[in-house]
């Protein structure tokens, strides 16, 4: 073992990411049961941290438990929670027009904005599977009469059980390039998700190390949070891919067992 490897074994605390890290899909990926089990036995503060809006976090403790690992609601933060909490701070009891699961709709719901199709503060759009064109039309109009364009997230992809997927800055694309205006996205990389996150842990970024399976959200946020980071190549991010972008993670690993040895 490294003397690096063994700094990462002290660290007291983890923010992971979840698609591509712990599972794809419903499939969770090997040796991730070893690593959790692992945190849990050595008292590691951890975080759950996913750039999807679709589920909330009891939903997402209730997947896990589906794939046999058992981890508190507490141990996760969303997008959605992060958008919610972003947009309360910017436009108390404000209104929106949401495109997104039900994660993302309850969040909003829970920080006082009410649902509104006519006149709306924001459009938020998160990743949906019931997305149609008579949405993208609503949305479009919404936006040119004023309301703001917040996505949960810029991933343009998912990694899922029988490959990759689009994601949410892929499925909003519509909306921005009809309309001409950005989205402003708040899930990673957006530093606002990982001040979130170490708030959460009570924890300063020298004490903790990012874990996540794409350079270009999980690697970037950490980076640029003065975090650690681990890019696992269970997800997303290949050795190859590493070598397109002018940042490099402090580790490279094949998955979330390396860590500990297996």
């Amino acid at each position: 073992m490294t003397r690096k490897i063994e700094e990462l074994l002290q660290k007291k605390a983890f923010i992971c990411d979840m698609d591509g890290v712990i599972y794809h899909g419903n499939r969770l990926i090997p040796r991730v049961a070893e690593f959790v089990n692992w945190l849990l036995e050595n008292d590691k503060k951890f975080l759950f941290l996913t750039n999807s809006s679709e589920r909330s976090p009891r939903e997402l403790e209730q997947k896990l438990s589906r794939m046999g690992l058992n981890v508190s609601e507490d141990h996760f933060y969303t997008s959605a929670l992060a958008t919610a909490s972003f947009l309360q701070s910017q436009c108390p009891g404000g209104s929106v027009y949401v495109i997104g699961e039900p994660g993302l709709t309850y969040a909003l719901y829970e920080a006082g904005f009410s649902m509104n199709d006519v006149n709306p503060d924001y459009v938020v759009f998160g990743e949906t599977r019931s997305l149609n064109y008579e949405k993208i039309e609503k949305a479009v109009k919404l936006v040119q009469n004023g309301a703001k364009l917040i996505g949960t997230n810029p991933d343009l992809s998912a990694p899922a059980e029988n490959g990759i997927i689009p994601a949410c800055r892929a499925l909003i694309s519509p909306i921005e390039m009809t309309t001409g205006k950005s989205p402003y996205y708040v899930g990673k990389p957006n530093p606002l998700m990982m001040r979130h996150a170490l708030k959460r842990l009570d924890c300063h970024r020298a004490e903790a190390a990012i874990i996540g399976d794409r350079m270009d959200t999980d690697i970037i946020a950490g980076i640029e949070s003065e975090l650690d980071t681990v890019l696992v190549l269970s997800g997303v991010s290949t050795r190859d891919t590493v070598e397109q972008f002018p940042y490099r993670p402090t580790f490279i690993l094949r998955d979330v067992g390396e860590i500990i040895g297996l």
